[in-house]
């Protein structure tokens, strides 16, 4: 079994077609399907069954790919290991991170980041929570941001970077937008724009709702931070949101209002796998927890 064979396996089983996959790989056709029936022998199954111009997986043949693909995985993680052995400051890092980070917290630690280490290149992915977790698990990505820190999910390691308090967002004609701050219950009767279920800046909104004693009447839903505030600058409800997506601006026709009671606050933190890093990750990793440990102690 030849390692050309499961790239070349991959690549059909990703686009259901010999001709495309070879036209991706640059090779020909018939070498695709060569290596493709080379494979097939040697396992002594069929991986692949034709549908018209194109090819579908055989059951064995799925249960097959999951296999290869953390192979090929493994075997990526590995040779980007040994390159960065040999230069850590020319390897690439996969970040992943939510929405609510992606205006202040991300740009500023990788700017700060970059000026210190110019030659390490970064790919990066916004998620929701549960992707970005599982991202982490799977090595999709090295390491991701987000808040709270999970704690009791196998296979990672988390370290809480800081802590923040959320704030109310409220239309600018709404009569509590001019309170130097509020409680909780004062929005019982009030129409919230909110993520949709599952994102877990829902979920803290929520749980805060319901410690101050009501179910929030959610009227509008958005998948990102502009939706939500744009939806509220339209008037069309109010929603809670952490410190740091205010810094900058805040949207025309809105107004910020610092809830006093109850505390409504989240962690942040960075995820990463248990297991030896790359060292151009462990070089970034180490960056972030002493750039935030020194921005903490001016706060």
């Amino acid at each position: 079994m030849e390692l050309r064979q499961l790239v070349y396996f991959t690549e059909v089983a990703k686009r259901e077609h010999v001709s495309e996959a070879a036209e991706a790989l640059h090779v020909a056709q018939s070498a695709v399907s060569r290596q493709i029936a080379n494979l097939e022998d040697e396992l002594g199954v069929k991986l692949f069954e034709r549908e018209g111009r194109n090819v579908k997986l055989t059951p064995i043949g799925r249960h097959f790919l999951q296999h290869i693909e953390s192979a090929l995985k493994a075997i990526d993680y590995a040779k980007q290991q040994i390159e960065e052995y040999l230069d850590p400051e020319r390897g690439t890092i996969k970040i992943g991170f939510p929405t609510s980070l992606a205006s202040y917290t991300m740009p500023m630690v990788i700017s700060t980041f970059k000026q210190k280490h110019p030659h390490i290149s970064f790919h990066l992915r916004q998620g929701s929570y549960k992707f970005l977790i599982d991202a982490v698990k799977r090595r999709e990505i090295d390491v991701a941001f987000l808040g709270p820190v999970p704690t009791e999910e196998k296979g990672i390691q988390g370290d809480i970077l800081f802590t923040e308090s959320f704030a109310a967002l409220i239309p600018t004609d709404h009569p509590l937008s001019q309170n130097r701050s509020i409680t909780l219950s004062e929005l019982r009767h009030e129409p919230f724009v909110m993520f949709p279920e599952g994102f877990i800046l829902r979920k803290i909104v929520e749980d805060a709702c319901k410690q101050a004693g009501f179910s929030p009447i959610i009227s509008s839903e958005g998948e990102d931070l502009d939706a939500i505030k744009g939806l509220v600058s339209a008037g069309i409800g109010v929603t809670l949101l952490p410190e740091s997506t205010f810094y900058g601006t805040t949207l025309r026709y809105t107004a910020k209002v610092p809830i006093e009671f109850p505390l409504v606050r989240r962690n942040v933190g960075i995820i990463l796998p248990k297991c030896d890093l790359a060292p151009s990750v462990n070089v970034f990793y180490q960056f972030v927890k002493q750039f935030f440990a020194t921005l903490n102690q001016y706060q």
